[in-house]
């Protein structure tokens, strides 16, 4: 067989495809994490499934890359991610002193996720660098709103970091969590929007842009939020990609609603991303608005964080009331985010807040995870490294 060719088989039938194509590289993690299981009737099934050809699944959501080891948002980290069998990839939008969209967790992060403190655009920061002093941390606050698009295109991503106990700019840029790693480090090339969509087209994926909040009040020199609602749409269009392919997310209803009323073929597939702070996933008259009542705005997809659609009875873990209750209202649901955590030996913290203490170690992700999919019924999981979830995907036949 020639080198850049491989194997795939599924459901018994093998194809030789391309190895950019086809090819899933899925790494020691999974059998690791199932290694760490309890005796149990899914171990036994995911054990079997180790070593197996693994297929890219729309179930496993790239976050913002694969940022559990390579810099986040940037082009090496989203080839990791599609490599690992992602099927949807995730751009997180914001904009540019000039207006232009570019690829950031937030519009100010530019200090702890790229080497601008390190450069001479440093001084372009909304806030300088402070060093630490006694009990007062170190600081900065660097925006792309800061920079030109040219200017911004000139960083090196980063993992997102900082010292907070720094006193130079330099020693600021360290703080790399130490379950994460900086061995993928040493590039990070940033991305527009714009070259997202084009990568994600020839990587063979689909698309699920976030826009941002701003941090800079809006209108912004005349960019008003439905401008920049609609700039991120008519980039998809400019680019060709069918609306079927793109699932646009915000933390602002008011964003979907906007796509929803404004471009209804991207907006049937536009994602809440949960914002309500308020909400007690056990209680009900706490979903404000209900569930039909955001079904009948038009919202079809809904994606909180991992622990909303989460409880705990007799030491179990099942379905949350908001979890049932979306799913009765007819609202698709997506969570959020595995393997942001770090190491679960101390029950998994914010993410897994209502199953705590059913969580006592890594063997339990992939039991959150089959609850996830086969009982509260997920369309997909985002994760920091998408090979955990292809692996259960391909192993449970899920597309």
């Amino acid at each position: 067989m020639h080198l850049k060719q491989v194997v795939l088989c599924l459901t018994g039938l093998c194809a030789v495809l391309p190895a950019q194509a086809g090819t899933v590289e899925l790494g020691p993690r999974p059998a690791y994490l199932v290694s760490q299981m309890a005796d149990v009737p899914l171990k036994d099934t995911l054990e079997a499934c180790i070593g197996k050809p693994a297929k890219r699944t729309l179930f496993s959501i790239s976050h913002r890359g694969a940022p559990l080891q390579f810099p986040e948002h940037t082009e090496e980290g989203y080839r990791a991610a599609a490599l690992m069998g992602a099927g949807i990839l995730e751009c997180d939008v914001t904009f540019t002193k000039d207006k232009e969209l570019v690829c950031r967790h937030s519009q100010n992060d530019l200090h702890t996720t790229t080497n601008i403190l390190t450069t001479d655009l440093a001084d372009k920061c909304t806030t300088g660098f402070t060093p630490a002093s006694g009990e007062t941390p170190a600081a900065a606050e660097c925006r792309t709103s800061d920079l030109t698009l040219a200017e911004f295109s000139s960083l090196q991503g980063k993992m997102d970091s900082a010292d907070k106990t720094a006193t130079t700019p330099e020693a600021y840029q360290n703080g790399t969590a130490p379950w994460r790693t900086d061995l993928y480090a040493g590039t990070g090339t940033l991305l527009t929007h714009d070259a997202s969509i084009r990568l994600f087209k020839d990587l063979g994926v689909k698309f699920t842009p976030e826009l941002k909040a701003p941090e800079v009040e809006m209108p912004f020199d005349g960019f008003t939020q439905a401008d920049y609602a609609q700039k991120l749409i008519d980039e998809y269009k400019a680019a060709g990609i069918p609306a079927e392919d793109v699932y646009p997310q915000s933390f602002n209803l008011d964003d979907v609603l906007y796509w929803i009323e404004n471009e209804p073929d991207f907006g049937k597939q536009a994602v809440f991303l949960e914002s309500r702070r308020d909400v007690d996933p056990m209680d009900p008259e706490t979903f404000s608005p209900s569930m039909t009542e955001l079904k009948a705005m038009g919202v079809n997809y809904l994606a909180p964080p991992l622990f909303v659609l989460l409880a705990e009875e007799d030491g179990k873990i099942v379905p949350s009331a908001y979890a049932i209750a979306a799913k009765e209202a007819g609202i698709e649901l997506i969570a959020w985010t595995l393997e942001r955590s770090g190491p679960l030996s101390s029950g998994g913290g914010w993410y897994y807040q209502t199953v705590n203490d059913a969580i006592d170690g890594d063997g339990k992700l992939y039991e959150v995870v089959d609850v996830l999919a086969r009982q509260v019924g997920v369309k997909g999981i985002f994760s920091d490294w998408p090979a955990t979830t292809s692996f259960y995907a391909s192993c449970l036949g899920l597309e």
